[in-house]
């Protein structure tokens, strides 16, 4: 048979568009390399952060437009999936003070004095901007949810070698025989630009393994916002049963996602360590574990959401886009049926040059 759609990869991205694109009526296979919910890529874990772009207009205004879909998500899979614990950035100037001011007149600005008091488990030296809206997203909880209500069928250990367009019909070599379909939706994460090499003009990649820990608090009592530290371009959330996330963002080495290790880099491990022990106070360094994941990174860090001929692509998520799921599954529907296109900067003409 011919489907009207084949998904490769059943991460985040794709199952998201594979929602979206059975609710349109579309026929929809989704192939994964791996088995689903497998932990080599960049959708794996318990949690991720939920918010909006502190500087940046169209970045806050593209969170908003994903908040009631993740709040749809819920009501459809009956799951909880995103929980609203409030947000900080800090390390900030006055600038992005003033701007943060513009685009979030529910938000706070804090002097550090007002936050450490507030925050007791970390330090600060700079004004503290605080997003209430802003929390926690359930990552594996999103993944499984999305394949659960999404009307298409789901393979595992279908590992796409080729893609073949032959007039109408794009042919996908698989394990066992060709699949054939109308439009090929390709959500393959790091392992997207060797597929689509000759292809999709793809802006150069950068695939890194990233090494977050999870931190024991030193007191229950302590309260976690998500929170961003501007200039040491670090992040992290409270994850239950876990312990406090701290990562330092698009600092891992560069590897190949076939032939990568999953070994903690001692080097950056170390330097993890030194800023949470400088900024933390609430935190045992003593007691902590790391954890590897995937970044596929653009030169812009902005993702790629666009279509060439039968072939739409969505990848370059750079550690940020989770909070884009259900959103980026209504672009990918939108360039398929024709209805629709995400916003520029996501095209591949913005990324051409780079």
């Amino acid at each position: 048979m011919t489907y009207d759609v084949a998904v490769v990869g059943a991460g985040a991205m794709g199952s998201a568009a594979a929602r979206a694109l059975a609710a349109a009526g579309r026929e929809v296979v989704v192939l994964e390399q791996y088995e689903l919910g497998h932990v080599r890529g960049g959708s794996h874990g318990g949690t991720r952060l939920f918010r909006p772009s502190a500087d940046n207009p169209e970045v806050a205004r593209l969170t908003e437009q994903a908040r009631p879909l993740w709040r749809a998500l819920e009501a459809e899979s009956g799951e909880t999936l995103f929980e609203v614990t409030g947000g900080i950035d800090h390390g900030v100037d006055e600038a992005t003070a003033a701007t943060f001011r513009s685009l979030h007149p529910d938000g706070e600005v804090l002097t550090a004095d007002e936050a450490a008091e507030r925050w007791q488990g970390m330090r600060f030296e700079t004004p503290v901007l605080y997003q209430p809206g802003s929390g926690r997203l359930y990552a594996d909880r999103t993944v499984s949810a999305l394949q659960r209500v999404a009307d298409a069928e789901f393979r595992e250990q279908s590992p796409v070698k080729a893609l073949r367009v032959h007039g109408d019909v794009v042919e996908l070599d698989v394990p066992g025989g060709a699949v054939q379909a109308r439009h090929v939706v390709v959500t393959a994460g790091s392992w997207a630009p060797k597929l689509l090499t000759g292809l999709v003009p793809l802006p150069p990649f950068q695939v890194t393994q990233e090494q977050p820990r999870f931190f024991a608090p030193l007191s229950q009592e302590l309260e976690w916002p998500s929170f961003v530290h501007w200039g040491f371009n670090s992040y992290g959330l409270l994850e239950a049963g876990s312990g406090v996330k701290v990562g330092l963002h698009r600092s891992g080495v560069v590897v190949d996602p076939d032939t990568r290790d999953f070994a903690v880099e001692p080097e950056r491990d170390a330097r993890l360590l030194r800023y949470v022990e400088e900024w933390f106070p609430g935190l045992d360094t003593s007691r902590s574990t790391a954890i590897s994941c995937l970044y596929d990174n653009t030169p812009t860090d902005s993702f790629v959401i666009d279509r060439v001929g039968p072939i739409t692509v969505a990848v370059g998520f750079c550690g940020q886009g989770f909070k884009f799921v259900p959103l980026v599954g209504e672009y990918v529907r939108g360039l398929v049926t024709g209805e629709a296109s995400p916003p520029a900067r996501f095209r591949l003409s913005s990324h051409a040059g780079r």
